[in-house]
Formats: structure tokens, sequence, C-alpha cells
């Protein structure tokens, strides 16, 4: 078995698979150097211990939205925690777990191409050192980013910078997180955030974030991020310790997840971020888990991350957001003052029952979104070319 990329999608699927022990694994990760994304932060939230509590870095029992008009919501989803994973402390403890399984091996090569064979499938690589390497494997996972998207009815991008933060003084609550800050000034498409990760009474990652077609300079996302952190939160006195910045689709594309008999695309490229958030890292979880059980039933297969239904309604959503239906800060503001935090939280992981989707279909602005609704299967889909994918899914 080869996996090919070594981010969240591609550790997490060698982790599965080197748990049960019956096959030899190979993930091929990019040399140091300019092919190795920088430091991400990814967030989810989870019930009781996990599989990757060693490396995770902080958590929240409560959640934060504000909305546009400074009204605050304040939620307990117990007993889901919000959590946070920094890259390096991932990649440090799956690296160790795959090390100590005799099968496992972590090879820093540049994929040059992955090609389907008659039994099976080849990976070509070059090796730091210049040399041309072939793997052979039964199956490849293949997480590397698309070049171009697959035809879309909306994409929407959702962009973002953040600052790791210190402050003169305490200025942080560290059991509450901020999902959603409506304070800051909006844009005159899409919609634009803060959010706040408390790390110390001193010490959080301090975001900017939009929901738009185009992202911005770095020059831009620093003047909001500085407009945030001064006038709104009021930081004080603060350094910044390190940043982050990326771009995430947000689509109602379809992915394909079979490339050919023996090659399947896993994490982003295999549709594993979910639409209407760009929440990722629960459902590659979700889709590691159920590839090493099919993969342990004799099951080619690659299941989808989400559910059909959990995508029709986030095509509807990204319609609605895209055309200025519905307002943005108004709509997310109002779920989270509306719905039972923790059924909140089941239904934007896509784990909720269709009696309790509708109780919170009733809860959002019904006759724009019935229009969308209406209207989605008469759309044409475009393909467009990808983003430069982030450094979270956050």
């Amino acid at each position: 078995m080869v996996i090919v990329g070594g981010g969240a999608a591609g550790l997490s699927l060698a982790h599965r698979l080197t748990e049960t022990g019956s096959t030899t694994v190979t993930v091929v990760e990019p040399p140091d150097g300019s092919l190795r994304p920088p430091e991400r932060t990814w967030c989810y939230w989870d019930r009781g211990p996990g599989d990757f509590d060693e490396a995770v870095s902080a958590s929240w029992s409560r959640l934060r939205v504000h909305g546009a008009d400074g009204s605050e919501v304040t939620v307990d989803p117990a007993p889901l925690r919000y959590r946070m994973v920094r890259s390096a402390q991932f990649e440090r403890l799956v690296h160790s777990r795959i090390a100590g399984f005799p099968g496992g091996r972590v090879l820093r090569a540049t994929v040059d191409a992955v090609r389907n064979v008659a039994d099976g499938a080849e990976v070509h690589c070059t090796a730091p050192d210049g040399r041309a390497l072939t793997l052979c494997a039964r199956h490849v996972f293949d997480s590397r980013p698309l070049r171009v998207l697959p035809p879309a009815r909306t994409l929407l991008l959702q962009h973002f910078r953040g600052w790791f933060v210190r402050t003169a003084a305490n200025r942080f609550d560290p059991a509450v997180a901020d999902l959603m800050d409506f304070r800051v000034p909006q844009p005159r498409h899409g919609l634009a955030f803060g959010y706040v990760l408390p790390l110390a009474p001193d010490r959080a990652l301090v975001e900017y974030t939009e929901f738009s077609r185009t992202p911005l300079t770095t020059a831009a996302y620093e003047a909001a991020l500085g407009h945030y952190s001064r006038e709104i939160l009021a930081l004080g006195a603060f350094t910044v310790e390190a940043a982050e910045q990326g771009v995430i689709p947000m689509t109602d594309a379809r992915f394909p997840r079979c490339v050919g008999a023996a090659v399947f695309r896993i994490g982003t490229a295999g549709g594993a971020t979910r639409p209407a958030t760009g929440y990722t890292f629960a459902a590659v979880q979700r889709q590691s888990r159920a590839i090493a059980a099919a993969l342990r039933e004799g099951r080619k297969v690659v299941p989808p991350p989400h559910g059909r239904r959990a995508l029709a309604m986030d095509a509807v959503l990204l319609r609605a957001l895209d055309t200025g239906r519905i307002d943005g800060p108004d709509f997310f503001t109002g779920l989270f003052r509306r719905t039972p935090p923790e059924r909140l939280l089941r239904f934007l992981d896509g784990a909720t029952t269709p009696w309790e989707e509708w109780g919170i279909g009733l809860r959002t602005p019904v006759g724009p979104m019935l229009r969308t609704a209406v209207e989605l299967p008469f759309l044409p889909r475009r393909a467009r070319p990808a983003p430069r994918i982030g450094e979270r899914p956050p």
C-alpha cells in the first residue's frame, strides 16, 4: 500500500492501516524545501478520549459567536469539545506509530506521476539526491491537491490569515473559543469574521477569515487582522510570534474518489472538505476508518466522506450565500442562537437525523432557501482552476 502525501489525510489513513497490522504501508512525503507546506492548524470537535489526544495542543468546552450587532451567544456543546491539532505534533505522533509497525515506513521523495498498471499501481518519484524511484503497490491513495476542481455550480473560497499572538496582559479566556466574530467590517460580497482560539490567558491564535470569491493580498489580511486585534478585541500591547495563511475551496463539486482500478483520492482531493464550513479533519478520520474496514473485508472502495443529504443542504446554503439571498452573519448567528449546541455541531458534522435536520431547517430563512433549492437542478456546472489549498482546513 502506498499513500501519497503526509498531511492530515495521508497520515490518518496510514495510522488506521498500520493499526490492523495486515498490510505494508509506505507514506511518500515531500523532502524538506519549498514543496513541504508550513506548519498548519487543524480543528474539530469530538467527545471523550480520542486517538490523537497526544497531539491536541488545546481544547475548549464552550464556544462563542458574536453577531454583527455586537450581540453574543455562548454555548456549551457537552459532551463535545472543540480541539486544536498542530500539524507538526500530529506528524511526530503518527510517524512514531508508523515506525513501530514492521511494515510501515515514511519515504521522503517528490512524486512525479501515479499510474494504474495491470496488477495494481506505480508511483514514480525522485529522491532528494536525484535518483529515480518506482514504487509498486496493490493500492495507491493520493492526497495531493487537485490542480483543477471538478465542475460545480457554486465555488466560494474560505481564505484567511492568522496570528499567534502573545499579549502584555491577560486578555483571553482559555475555556472559550470564538468560532465566528462578525463585528469585523463585512465585504461587499460574501462574509467575514474573526476567529480566536485561546491557548493561555496571554496567548491565542487570532484569525481573520472571509467566505468570498477571491482571496486578499497578504497586506490586506494584515490590515484586517490589525484592526480586529486592536480595535475590536482591544488586546493592547501584543507581539506576533507566528502566522498562518491559506485558502480552502467551498464548492458543491462532485469529487471522484476512484482514478482507475487501483488509485484512489483521499482528503480534500477526495471531497473530504465540508462544502459549507471548510471543516475537514473529522471527515478525514471517518473516511480513513471506512477505508481500513473496507480493505479488511476485501472491498476496493473509498466510501464518501459526507452523506448525500449533507451535501445537498450545503449546496443550497453555498448558493444562497453566493447570491446574497441570505445574510451570512445573521444566518450563522441565528443557528447558534436557536439550535441546541450539541445538535448543531452534529449537524455540521453530518451526524443528524432527517427529523433533526428538518427542525434546524425551519430555523433558517425558509423562503430564500426554498427558492435556491428549486433553482439548483437547472444551473450548469463549470470547472475552475483550484485555489492554492490552505495551511489549514480549520
